[in-house]
């Protein structure tokens, strides 16, 4: 089954043309540009590269969250886009599930993580392809309590490494590994393999964000409801 992957989860926007037996295409960008001016262009770019058209498309891999507000809303909005005008089913991919496959091989826990601010993280553990939490918003030293109480060695990777590296690494010590560069950044790829190998389709209309919290914007308007104001 050819399908083309989308993400614009966290801060790379990505997209492949893939089967069960070949990457295509991949194409991957992390620049000043939002993701919303670089994904189409990227599209058309992965499909013309892998020689083939969106209507000869079996299905369409998007990462649906948790990650950016924005940039979920983006992917999953283009991707419903797409699905609906070339009448193909949509695969929604779970993006920290994506990162523990980035991750490859490690010998202990895999450890995804995604910065959600004040301090906060996303974050999941896995073992050896197995999940072992489900996808949570809450404070770093939490998700660490829980991860020590499954494990003694750790993998971190994803968006939220940079902004609390320091804090991982003066808790765990050397405990705490960290992917290098090249794998610490959801590849379109693992999504894809994920759809591939794990995925259930849905229609265009059933392809739904995950979002594990309500936007600031949500969040506002029930403040201002509070307040009196409508």
């Amino acid at each position: 089954m050819k399908i083309l992957v989308i993400d614009t989860s966290g801060p790379v926007c990505g997209t492949a043309v893939m089967d069960e037996e070949k990457v295509y295409s991949e194409y991957t960008a992390q620049n000043r540009n939002t993701h919303s001016a670089s994904l189409m262009p990227m599209i058309e770019a992965a499909l013309k590269a892998a020689g083939t058209e969106l209507k000869e498309m079996e299905a369409i891999a998007a990462v649906t969250g948790p990650g950016s507000f924005t940039g979920v809303r983006i992917g999953v909005a283009t991707a419903k886009g797409l699905a609906h005008g070339a009448g193909i089913p949509c695969i929604p991919v779970d993006a920290l599930e994506a990162l523990a496959v980035s991750a490859g091989e490690f010998d202990g826990l895999i450890c995804p993580i995604q910065d959600a601010r004040a301090g906060q993280v996303y974050g999941a553990v896995f073992r050896e392809g197995e999940r072992l939490t489900g996808d949570e918003p809450m404070k770093l030293e939490d998700y660490l309590d829980g991860a020590e109480k499954l494990g003694n060695r750790f993998l971190f990777l994803g968006d939220g490494v940079p902004v609390h590296r320091e804090a991982i690494s003066a808790r765990l010590g050397d405990r705490a590994a960290f992917a290098p560069a090249f794998r610490c950044y959801l590849r379109p790829s693992a999504a894809g393999w994920i759809a591939l190998n794990r995925g259930e389709k849905t229609d265009y209309l059933g392809l739904q964000a995950t979002y594990l919290r309500p936007p600031n914007a949500q969040k506002n308007k029930k403040l201002l409801e509070a307040m009196g104001h409508e």
